[in-house]
This record gives structure tokens, C-alpha cells and sequence, in this order.
């Protein structure tokens, strides 16, 4: 293992109530002159992109708007919107709403200026490699949740699993972090983008790749999001709670973004790309059991980790307090009204195979974990999750 730590991150955040306002003078930065627009059918409806077209008419720039996008997007999803931008001859690329339109906003804006398809350059199994940066890109999520502003990472539904496309090059130019966009969130989304911050925070502050940079940035996600995300999801008005879940979900992503992430993500990959079960409900749901796993391997930092929840830990040793740890993040799955088995699904226990199979394959998001996974741990942890069990809370 090298010696030396990297840290990346999008050129430029700008972050705060009404940040939406600054994409003009961005744009203007690049010299654009054809901006192409990625945005979620249901972000349109609501009419938060009605406010970036404010922006960006009152600039008096061009623009195309793009909506033909779903969540857990498959390729011929992506494909259609390369060819579009190709076709529209775009020299920017905004992408707004949540982690799947920036996803396909960031492999769009890169693969407009490389040969192929998105199917070329997956992880698992492209075959070619990004050799130019595209077009600049701005970067704007209308959840607390995702972290996709901030990283390099494209993910795509296949036929039972998933795959994504990671490269520097598919860093935004710039990400706008603007919670206003989020005050309008349903509870069921915001507990699963939230869930999946969280997520994204607990499982980098245990990778074997953090740094203390990667651990502070961790540790104040887990606190943030923590100690808002109840509120953010049962009384979303709370304006307060929406502006620490946007920031903790950024900070989030900037942390799993350059220390990895791990079993919740690997296993949660094939529930999606099998169940096509969101990605933030399928990290949620295995959650607490692939900690109930890993707390032996990180005592230190579980124990760390418990402070950063909440969790009275005055009389407890660092085994309880780690424990006690898991115990929480069960409870925030369970109160924000997240189904916390696998059979609630549709799932049976016959594919819990399949699911391991595909999981297995998942070496990218499993390295980083501090406790490795062998084929048969991986069915257990999917085992648990089916039937409700830990072993230790």
C-alpha cells in the first residue's frame, strides 16, 4: 500500500440558500454559448429547474432542457441523452435533480468529446479508456443525499446488478449546493437520500483508505445528518434541519468520494440492478447489518463513531459504545420509515445466491472495508437482512 493520501474534489462548490444564482456567472466563465440541461421529469414538474431557467434566460444564455431520464438509469437511458447532447452540439452541460441526472449529466458531458457508448468505459467490463475531459459541466443536486455533485463516479442499472464509470475527468467544473431546492422533498425521498449520506459518511469514516481529512469530513456528515434527518424527514418545513442535511450529504460525498465506501454499497448494487429497488432504500436496508458485521474490525472509530451519533456513552467501554453505535443506526432506519428487512421487498430467500454472486463481483466498493468479505460472509449479511437478525444488538 503507498504511503501517499490523494484528495479530489469538483474545482469550485458554492454552497448555501440561493446559490442557484451564481450558475449564470459560472456559465459565463466558460465562454459557453449552448447549454445543454439534465433534469429529473419530476424536478421540471415541481418546478425547481422553473428557477435555474430563471437564471440562465435572465443571462440571457441558450439552453436545452433534457427530461427523458429515470432513476437507476439503464444504458440505452445514457446513450439516448449522449446522442443528444452530440446532436444539440452542446459546449456545457448542467445536470440538476437527483443522483441519477447528475450521473448521467457527468458521463454525458465526458463522453460527447470520447468514441463510444457508456457501455465502453464501465468498470467491470468497458474496454476503452476516457482520453479527453469533454465539456465543462455544473453540477447542481436537489436532494440531501446522493453526493453525486462532488464525485466521479456514473453509476448504471444492468441486467441484475449495476456498474459504473469512475474517472477524474467526470468531476464537476463546479457543484452548486443549494438546500432551498430541497424544501419541497417528500418524506420518503429525503429519508432515503438521507439514509444514503449517511451512509456514505459511516462506511469512509471506517474505510481502510481514510485520511484525517476523509475522517473530519465524515464525522461532521454522521453528526449533522444524525441529529437532522428525523426532523428533516417527519417535518421537512424545518428549514434548519434541510440546510445541515444538504451540507452533510456534500460533505459526505467529498469523504466516501476519496476514502471509498464498502459493504453497504456492494451489496446494495445487485438489490438495485435485480429489484431495481432505489439506491438509497437498498443501502438503508442492509445498514445496520453489514455494521453488525464489521464493528470488530474498528473498535476505536465505532466507538468514535457513537459520540458523533449521540449515543450516551459515559458508562460504556469502546465494544458497548461501538455497539451501541450499530444499535443507532438501526433506529435511524427504522424512524424514518424504511422497511429493515429484505422480504418486505418482494425478495425470496432463493436469490439471496444470485444477490452474492453479484455482490462478490463488487471489488471496487468492497476494498475499502475494514473487514474483508469472503463469498459466505456476503450470503450471511444478505441472510440477516432477509430475516431480521443481528448478532450483537
Amino acid at each position: 500500500m503507498s504511503m501517499y493520501k490523494a484528495f479530489a474534489s469538483p474545482v469550485r462548490i458554492v454552497s448555501g440558500e440561493g446559490s442557484i444564482q451564481e450558475v449564470p456567472s459560472i456559465v459565463e466563465s466558460f465562454e459557453a454559448k449552448r447549454i445543454m440541461v439534465f433534469a429529473d421529469p419530476g424536478v421540471v414538474e415541481a418546478g425547481i429547474v422553473q428557477k435555474l431557467e430563471d437564471q440562465l434566460a435572465g443571462a440571457g444564455l441558450e439552453y436545452k432542457i433534457y427530461s427523458e431520464l429515470v432513476p437507476e438509469p439503464a444504458l440505452e437511458v445514457g446513450n439516448k441523452a449522449l446522442q443528444t447532447l452530440r446532436d444539440f452540439n452542446a459546449d456545457f452541460v448542467i445536470g440538476i435533480g437527483g443522483g441519477s441526472s447528475l450521473d448521467i449529466a457527468k458521463a454525458v458531458a465526458v463522453l460527447s468529446k470520447n468514441d463510444g457508448n457508456v457501455e465502453d468505459y464501465l468498470n467491470l467490463t468497458g474496454q476503452k479508456e476516457l482520453k479527453e475531459k469533454g465539456i465543462p459541466k455544473v453540477l447542481i443536486p436537489t436532494t440531501s443525499g446522493t453526493g453525486a455533485e462532488v464525485t466521479d463516479i456514473s453509476v448504471f442499472s444492468l441486467e441484475d446488478t449495476k456498474d459504473a464509470i469512475t474517472n477524474v475527468k467526470l468531476l464537476a467544473d463546479a457543484a452548486v449546493v443549494d438546500p432551498e431546492l430541497t424544501y419541497t422533498l417528500p418524506p420518503h425521498i429525503t429519508a432515503s437520500t438521507g439514509v444514503d449520506a449517511l451512509t456514505h459518511a459511516v462506511e469512509s469514516f471506517v474505510s481502510v483508505n481514510a485520511t484525517p481529512l476523509t475522517e473530519a469530513l465524515a464525522f461532521d456528515a454522521i453528526q449533522r445528518i444524525s441529529a437532522n434527518i428525523r426532523t428533516a424527514v417527519w417535518n421537512g418545513k424545518d428549514i434548519q434541519a434541510r440546510q445541515n442535511m444538504a451540507w452533510g450529504s456534500m460533505v459526505a460525498g467529498l469523504s466516501f468520494y476519496n476514502a471509498g465506501v464498502g459493504g453497504v454499497h456492494a451489496l446494495a448494487y445487485p438489490l438495485g440492478g435485480l429489484f431495481k429497488i432505489p439506491h438509497g432504500v437498498s443501502n438503508a436496508a442492509l445498514l445496520p447489518y453489514i455494521f453488525d458485521h464489521i464493528w470488530p474490525s474498528s473498535i476505536d472509530k465505532m466507538a468514535r463513531m457513537a459520540q458523533a451519533l449521540d449515543v450516551n456513552t459515559e458508562h460504556l467501554n469502546k465494544r458497548e459504545a461501538a455497539i451501541a453505535a450499530v444499535n443507532e443506526l438501526k433506529n435511524i432506519v427504522d424512524e424514518v420509515g424504511i422497511p429493515s428487512t429484505l422480504d418486505q421487498f418482494g425478495i425470496e430467500e432463493k436469490d439471496i445466491e444470485t444477490l452474492a454472486q453479484n455482490a462478490i463481483k463488487q471489488t471496487r466498493l468492497l476494498a475499502p472495508s475494514p473487514k474483508p468479505y469472503t463469498l459466505d460472509d456476503i450470503r450471511g449479511r444478505y441472510k440477516a437482512a432477509f430475516h431480521g437478525e443481528f448478532k450483537y444488538i
